[in-house]
């Protein structure tokens, strides 16, 4: 029985990946932390996503099984979302097309109903008129959130286990604040390509960086440097 491999990065999305929530998030990011530091965000973000490009671009991959946070079908459907999101300007989409190209194979990774239910939340939050709805909005996701992730996490770790065969390799593009790898049956050796928590914290001090400037700058250079 050969070991299955399961190559785990923790993505950071990019203003294409966000579709209609996008604007809505700029315009926020722009009002809370200022022009100049969100312009910089963007730099690192943008920094962070070359460098996975470098990773790749030598990697074996025909064969290989790809994962992605919030794809909710695999086959020539997939492949359509693929092509739109690259259109839409997704580095994240960008390199799982060109893995594809060279012959690593998409699979459906997450549930139609648990991801829609998240997004509809999240619209819900980013359209509200009034302070008051957007507040309640707010907080009902916040209950939920947690939930929600959980069960997209238990469905993302089952459908690898279920998917990948015995001395396959697959590789995961998740957001950072998924917790994927304790669900994960023992038998599948992973290898992250970033450290999980290091771009967990980076997201989490965005939004107090001014009372964590040493360690947010650290982050931000790690993010963009080269991947082992």
């Amino acid at each position: 029985m050969g070991m299955k491999k399961l190559i785990y990065l923790p993505i950071i999305h990019m203003s294409a990946d966000l579709g209609t929530i996008a604007k809505q998030v700029d315009k926020r990011g722009i009002a809370g932390l200022g022009e100049e530091f969100w312009k910089r965000h963007r730099e690192t973000i943008s920094g962070f996503w070359e460098s996975i490009v470098k990773y790749f671009a030598d990697l074996e991959v025909k064969n290989v099984k790809i994962y992605q946070d919030g794809l909710v079908v695999g086959g020539e459907v997939g492949q359509k979302i693929v092509e739109e999101a690259v259109k839409a300007g997704s580095k994240n989409y960008e390199i799982i097309d060109d893995l594809l190209r060279k012959g690593a194979i998409l699979v459906q990774t997450e549930d139609f109903a648990l991801v829609k239910e998240e997004r509809d939340r999240i619209v819900k939050i980013t359209t509200a008129r009034t302070t008051t709805k957007k507040l309640i909005g707010h907080l009902w996701y916040k209950f939920t959130k947690n939930r929600l992730l959980n069960k997209r996490d238990t469905y993302i770790a089952k459908k690898i286990d279920e998917t990948l065969n015995d001395g396959e390799t697959g590789i995961l593009f998740i957001g950072a604040y998924h917790n994927i790898i304790p669900k994960l049956s023992k038998n599948i050796q992973v290898t992250e390509v970033r450290e999980t928590k290091k771009v967990r914290d980076y997201q989490r001090l965005l939004l107090h960086y001014r009372k964590n400037k040493e360690e947010f700058e650290e982050l931000a250079k790690y993010l963009v440097s080269p991947v082992n």
